[in-house]
């Protein structure tokens, strides 16, 4: 009797999860879709190449990709180093007592915490502690601190990943810890390690509202040449479209959206390329 509605239950929640999925993909193909018609006709090389303006027809998104560009590569740069050895110390040279579960802990809870908490404390620390203003550098720097958490745990989850006999053989032929991290653990961790450093750098492109707190404009006529020039990204060029009133700029919009998209699926299709070839070369 309990098998059988044991069963029952495993079916029902079998066609929720079906019916949930359909929905769910069938939504995402009607929202693909109309940005796709609304916005393809958009996409040329002169809205690519063009600075924004107050006429629809001659604006284009060149200051905001480049702002995007800069923050996601200064972004990569600050938290990359930091999160990587962050998670090798955590994981390989940390304690497991009170204070390291204390950390783990609240490194776990700082990956769920809201992104515009994120961007209150880059305004306070970098914006008017440091004394940067609105700039690139604060935006990225807020970004960085955004994912590192992010970038902590799915570094930690990789190394956790290579089993402990690559370590013990390694120290069997008298190799030292550091040798064993940097010429065994690492490079067997490294499609993990990648695949997580590009999911959150993915999620670093797409925010808004912690650079809007830190002050990114919204019209940028310019293009950003150094860390410290102010800056617009795709995010904020595209809610700044949306919120016009001409249904020109909303074509725009959808242009922008498409391209922001494209960027995006590129780094996620990266990633899981990164992981399945890390799944196949690496079997334990």
């Amino acid at each position: 009797m309990a098998n059988k509605r044991n069963r029952r239950i495993d079916k029902a929640f079998r066609i929720t999860g079906l019916l949930a999925t359909c929905f769910g993909v069938f939504v995402l193909i009607i929202l693909l879709g109309s940005i796709l018609i609304k916005g393809v006709t958009r996409l040329n090389f002169q809205f690519l190449s063009s600075l924004p303006s107050r006429f629809a027809a001659k604006a284009g998104i060149l200051s905001a990709l480049s702002g995007t560009l800069w923050i996601f590569g200064l972004t990569a740069l600050f938290a990359i180093p930091v999160g990587i050895g962050a998670a090798v110390y955590l994981e390989e040279y940390g304690k497991k007592n009170k204070l390291g579960g204390f950390i783990e802990i609240n490194i776990s809870n700082l990956a769920g915490v809201p992104s515009i908490i994120y961007g209150l404390l880059g305004l306070g620390i970098f914006v008017h502690a440091l004394k940067f203003g609105p700039v690139i550098l604060a935006g990225a720097l807020t970004l960085a601190l955004l994912i590192l958490p992010i970038i902590i745990v799915s570094t930690r989850e990789a190394l956790k990943a290579v089993p402990k006999t690559i370590r013990e053989a390694a120290y069997g032929l008298g190799a030292t810890k550091w040798q064993v991290i940097r010429t065994q653990v690492l490079p067997a961790s490294a499609g993990g390690i990648l695949t997580g450093m590009i999911l959150a750098l993915a999620r670093a492109i797409g925010e808004t509202a912690p650079l809007i707190v830190v002050g990114a404009l919204a019209y940028v006529p310019f293009v950003p040449k150094s860390p410290f020039d102010n800056f617009s990204v795709l995010p904020m060029q595209i809610f700044n479209w949306v919120s016009r009133p001409q249904k020109e700029f909303t074509v725009n919009a959808a242009a922008a959206i498409i391209v922001l998209l494209v960027i995006t699926f590129i780094l996620n299709g990266f990633a899981v390329f990164l992981r399945n070839k890390w799944q196949q070369k690496v079997k334990w």
